[in-house]
């Protein structure tokens, strides 16, 4: 599988993860949230890696990335 349909599935799974968040309401157990936070934290932060190893950018150039995404049209 090629670096980009990995971080493709990475970041459909962290996606789908975080939208399964337990509703913090009246009967959240905190050790229900607790799991699943640390769970999306893992997630993410195994995204976050394999970006930097696999699609470095220089500091500049991840701010014009964002600032593209971002950016609306007039």
């Amino acid at each position: 599988m090629n670096k980009l349909a990995v971080l493709v599935k990475m970041i459909r799974q962290l996606v789908s993860d975080v939208q399964g968040a337990p509703y913090p309401g009246q009967g959240l157990e905190p050790e229900v949230y607790k799991i699943w936070y640390e769970h999306v934290q893992k997630n993410a932060q195994d995204c976050n890696e394999f970006l930097a190893a696999n699609f470095p950018l220089e500091t500049k150039e991840f701010n014009q990335s964002i600032d593209k995404m971002f950016k609306q049209k007039a």
